[in-house]
């Protein structure tokens, strides 16, 4: 499928999807004229990219990730290096120290705003 159909089914703009494949996050073949031409498969890629970035991940990170997943529906595959582990260990501490972050926020927040009321 070319990429105005790519970036339709999946609701990622074009641009995002040149970016996707500029950090080799995923891959077009080529047709004779020089247009991406994508497999069915990409539209599953492309959601388990969303879901990535979603999560807090980097471009880095899920470009080592990917080869780990399946991409019809996310599953892990059996190719996870000790190496990916660890990274992806720490990518998980990271993403808790922002969650720990916005939940003091928040509650900083709920303080004010009940003792807004309360005035």
């Amino acid at each position: 499928m070319r990429i105005g159909e790519l970036a339709r089914r999946t609701g990622v703009s074009e641009r995002s999807l040149r970016y996707y494949e500029s950090k080799g996050l995923l891959a077009a073949d080529r047709t004779p004229g020089g247009h991406r031409d994508y497999p069915e498969a990409a539209v599953d890629r492309v959601i388990r990219i969303q879901e990535l970035f979603a999560a807090g991940l980097h471009s880095g990170p899920i470009a080592r990730l990917l080869p780990c997943l399946r991409d019809a529906d996310g599953g892990p595959a059996a190719t996870a290096t000790p190496r990916l582990v660890a990274d992806l260990r720490a990518e998980r501490e990271r993403i808790d120290r922002d969650i720990a972050g916005l939940l003091l926020s928040r509650d900083t927040l709920d303080g004010v705003i009940e003792a807004a009321g309360d005035g």
